[in-house]
């Protein structure tokens, strides 16, 4: 049995307690045990990384960007095997898990050059023989709490721009895919990162709250409800926060449609990696002269998904993360039925290995005002919602309190560009899945999905670095 320690000021430490990693394709073949740590621990992490952070701080950019270039290249080389423990500890698909592999990779590989491109500016002054220079300057330690969906991917875009741009981090991931966090923290362990300027705390809510009461700033991406707590503590604590938590994101299907184009759509936004991701399409808004025809031919879809072990390379769909997570899926189904939507699929099901599996769930009949159409499921679970046209349905797709990304399905020129204009989300995406974005680009949303500067591409520096202006007299 693997046993993942924690990484505290350059060395591998036990916790006060140890969490069981489990394989949810498979709960014969347990992933490990994960120490857990304490707040004695959490404290020694933070001391760690405010010794070591004048230097690192002070480190030419050259040097930081070889250090996450190497980062890169290992992550890159290693894609096989983490993809196989990704598989295995989530229950994403091996393919799946081996792109997000390559995506951390990447990730590192763009915020090494980052690190060289980080920009300051020269302004004029109004007084005479004053010259203005804006610089920017690492916060200091940052938190960074991660979810368990994308678990070593949103690690990676939150940790690389912290490192590249001179800050030290404490780093808890989730406590459902631990041996992930590990797995990174060592490869940069490995890779030219000194000690104390990276360190891993494992645990539960208690450590990530010990973090965000000790942090300079904390970004965390996963559920509103944390969220909301995290928010408030850093605004008591007048501290930078980031957060991102989630959406209910719609895909418009509209009568111009290419209509065996939107059900491969849908299908990937809704269903692929077994509908948990924040950017899934939960809502499908379908006009009336394709509603039928999209929803038959998208069942039919549906019924070849085959779901089953994540490295099983004949599955469709692997399982869901958790028994807690599976439990949830499953009595949102039970409440859409309540609600009056007909439902297909969504019931529990026995594969040849004993794990968390559910068929896909497709809610007919739904209406907006449902709480399956309101609240985030995160799952394999989408609803259909007919609608009268388009005006129709850019109302019903903004009418949430999320705003994450919005898709659209047309061949209207006219109706993506308006869609585009006046969806009330960060992402829009046209012709394609609301799940996907790319790594140099900027990711967020609006409303309850995210709080805070931008996540990725060249405006990560807003939320990792503090900006200063400096007036210095041009006879100096």
């Amino acid at each position: 049995m693997n046993m993942f320690r924690n990484w505290i000021g350059g060395a591998w430490t036990d916790g006060a307690d140890a969490g069981q990693d489990i394989n949810p394709s498979d709960l014969a073949d347990p992933v490990g045990d994960f120490a857990i740590a304490n707040g004695r621990q959490v404290d020694d992490a933070f001391a760690a990384a405010r010794a070591a952070f004048p230097r690192w701080a002070a480190s030419t950019a050259q040097v930081r960007a070889d250090v996450l270039a190497a980062i890169a290249a290992e992550l890159f080389a290693c894609r096989s095997q983490l993809g196989t423990l990704l598989a295995r500890e989530e229950g994403k698909l091996l393919a799946e898990a081996t792109g997000e592999v390559v995506r951390a990779s990447q990730s590192f590989s763009y915020f090494a050059a980052e690190a060289l491109r980080l920009r300051g500016d020269l302004l004029p002054a109004v007084r005479p023989g004053v010259e203005i220079e804006i610089s920017r300057e690492p916060v200091g330690v940052i938190g960074v709490i991660t979810p368990w969906n994308f678990p070593i991917a949103i690690p990676a875009w939150k940790i690389a721009p912290a490192l590249a741009f001179g800050n030290c981090v404490v780093f808890k991931p989730s406590e459902i895919t631990p041996a992930m966090g590990w797995a990174l923290t060592d490869i940069a362990s490995r890779c030219g990162v000194p000690a104390g300027v990276l360190n891993l705390v494992m645990g539960g809510g208690d450590v990530g709250a010990a973090i965000v009461d000790r942090a300079d700033a904390v970004t965390f991406t996963g559920s509103g409800m944390t969220g909301r707590r995290i928010a408030a503590r850093a605004i008591e604590r007048m501290i930078p926060v980031q957060l991102e938590m989630g959406g209910k994101n719609p895909l418009v299907v509209l009568d111009d449609a290419d209509l065996d184009q939107a059900v491969e759509i849908a299908l990937n936004g809704a269903f692929f990696q077994t509908g948990q991701r924040c950017t899934a399409s939960s809502r499908l808004i379908v006009t009336p002269a394709v509603h039928d025809a999209f929803v038959h031919k998208l069942q039919q879809r549906l019924a070849t998904l085959t779901v089953g072990p994540a490295l099983d390379p004949e599955s469709g769909m692997g399982p869901v993360v958790s028994e807690r997570q599976l439990e949830s899926n499953l009595a949102y189904v039970a409440l859409g039925r309540s609600e009056g939507a007909r439902c297909i699929g969504g019931e529990r099901i026995e594969c040849r290995t004993r794990g968390f599996y559910m068929r896909p769930a497709l809610m007919l009949e739904a209406t907006n005002d449902m709480r399956i159409s309101r609240e985030e499921i995160f799952g394999p679970v989408a609803s259909v919602i007919a609608v009268a046209d388009y005006e129709e349905a850019l109302a019903l797709a903004n009418d949430t309190p999320f705003g994450l990304s919005a898709g659209i399905c047309t061949r209207s020129l006219k109706y993506a560009r308006h869609f585009q204009r006046n969806a009330v989300a960060g992402l829009t995406m046209v012709n394609l899945p609301t799940a996907g974005a790319d790594y140099h680009a900027p990711f967020g949303g609006r409303k309850a999905s995210s709080f805070g500067p931008r996540e990725q591409g060249s405006v990560a520096a807003d939320f990792f670095t503090c900006l200063k202006t400096s007036y210095v007299a041009a006879s100096l």
